[in-house]
């Protein structure tokens, strides 16, 4: 395992049928609750706390790191919350890492897809698993890399990727 990691995480499922006036405003459904719960125990479990969590704003993002970092054992106030997250994709992650201190060691990013599974692909620089019927990354899907010591200058295929888990794989 390489010094720096990286958690790419994807929000969980946010519910439809709300009076949320906007796509921002949605929250977790309660299926989505429910992935965040195990989501948190098994990093828990792997010791994965982040150092830093960086989160888009939107509200489901939001209850997806609060809820996922409460699981884990870890303090959902020390949340950042980043505006280019959401919608964001590989340039805006490449920056926002970039930017990260590397007193950081373990770092988590909640955000959206398309761009989120795309910045998956770039950074391992291959396809991910849709055997068997596997969706590339759903809702609440977390990408866990070992990564280069330095960030500032990211390119694809330099993440090493340790571990793609999915809801469905949480038992």
């Amino acid at each position: 395992m390489r010094n720096r990691e990286l958690l790419v995480l994807r929000h969980a499922k946010s519910a439809w049928d709300t009076d949320a006036a906007t796509d921002f405003e949605r929250p977790l459904a309660k299926r989505g609750r429910k992935a965040c719960r195990r989501l948190g125990a098994w990093l828990g479990e792997q010791e994965l706390l982040p150092d830093l969590v960086i989160s888009s704003p939107a509200e489901r993002a939001m209850q997806t790191a609060r809820r996922v970092l409460d699981g884990a054992g870890g303090d959902p106030e020390t949340i950042v919350y980043d505006d280019d997250l959401y919608g964001g994709g590989v340039a805006e992650l490449r920056r926002l890492l970039a930017d990260a201190h590397p007193t950081f060691r373990r770092i988590m990013v909640v955000g959206h897809n398309p761009g989120f599974e795309m910045f998956v692909e770039w950074l391992h620089g291959d396809g991910i698993d849709t055997s068997e019927g596997k969706k590339p990354f759903p809702t609440a899907a977390l990408a866990w890399f070992g990564m280069p010591e330095d960030w500032r200058e990211l390119n694809g295929g330099e993440g090493d990727l340790v571990w793609l888990i999915r809801p469905r794989d949480l038992k």
